[in-house]
């Protein structure tokens, strides 16, 4: 049996423990309203984005199509989210085995596949499943350092397009579903789906005609494009560290059931132990003082 000094050294520890886990669920709980704001920020500004592509677009229906298709790229790419930190369960195991899966089934030969990985755990995580990394990029630590990681993300695609022969390119990320868990998702970031604009033909316009614009076509389109992989890239990266830190307060969360119920059986444990100390000085007062009553009689 445990002395009550080993019983007393355990349950500071889990006091410490404890401490730690609330701090850890405090920083977290923060760090999903920062980045779930700067989502729900952004929301407008990809539809004044998509509507700006819609304005220029939308009379292009009759231009002459070019006689020749550029023929497809030889390479692939993939941006995939993860974290830097652990703790946060399963977060990237998930989001490789999807990136893995998904990969798979454009094109199975790794060689063809050039692969970007925002986190160091994911990134080890994708070395481990035999995958080659080229470029590696830290978290941001912070909402407002998401855009300094988009940057270099869009820098390190556009020199794969043009040294690397890329032509499609894949975001891999977990998104919070619900409030309490997350789902691997996944977009494909090139080329640009400008079908999908078309959808907005079916809604109601702000006002009552079209925007027109002065500034070049080509250059408004290729500002316009710019501005919208940003959002996409950005969206990703943030939803990717919302559901990070909801994995990491749910792993929180469940280790402080455990360190609770972990204190609760100490604690007994200790107590019985202190009342079986107490209880033995008892009985060796009372042996003595019997002791002494016995050789004075």
């Amino acid at each position: 049996m445990e002395s009550l000094e080993q019983l007393r050294k355990q349950l500071a520890s889990l006091d410490e423990l404890r401490a730690i886990v609330k701090t850890m669920k405090a920083l977290a709980a923060a760090s999903i309203r920062q980045y779930e704001q700067a989502v729900v920020a952004l929301d407008g500004y990809d539809q004044s984005i998509e509507r700006g592509l819609y304005v220029v677009l939308q009379d292009l229906e009759d231009s002459p199509k070019p006689a020749e298709r550029r023929p497809p790229a030889a390479h692939f790419a993939a941006v995939v989210f993860g974290s830097d930190h652990g703790l946060c369960g399963r977060f990237n195991e998930e989001i490789t085995g999807h990136a893995l899966q998904c990969m798979n089934s454009i094109a199975k030969a790794p060689d063809r596949w050039r692969l970007l990985a925002v986190g160091a755990r994911v990134a080890s995580s994708l070395a481990q499943a035999g995958r080659t990394i080229e470029a590696g990029i830290l978290t941001p630590s912070s909402a407002a350092q998401i855009t300094v990681t988009v940057q270099q993300i869009l820098l390190k695609i556009d020199a794969w397009r043009q040294q690397a022969d890329v032509g499609d390119v894949y975001l891999f990320y977990n998104r919070r579903v619900d409030g309490r868990g997350y789902n691997p998702a996944d977009t494909k970031l090139l080329p640009v789906d400008l079908q999908r604009l078309q959808l907005l033909r079916e809604q109601r316009w702000p006002s009552r005609r079209l925007p027109t614009f002065t500034m070049g076509r080509e250059e408004l389109l290729s500002r316009l494009l710019h501005q919208h992989l940003f959002v996409s890239i950005f969206r990703a990266c943030a939803e990717s560290l919302v559901s990070e830190h909801a994995s990491r307060l749910a792993a929180m969360h469940s280790a402080e059931r455990n360190l609770d119920e972990r204190l609760d059986d100490v604690t007994m444990v200790f107590r019985r132990a202190r009342q079986g100390v107490i209880t033995a000085e008892l009985l060796d007062v009372m042996a003595g003082f019997e002791a002494i009553t016995a050789g004075e009689n």
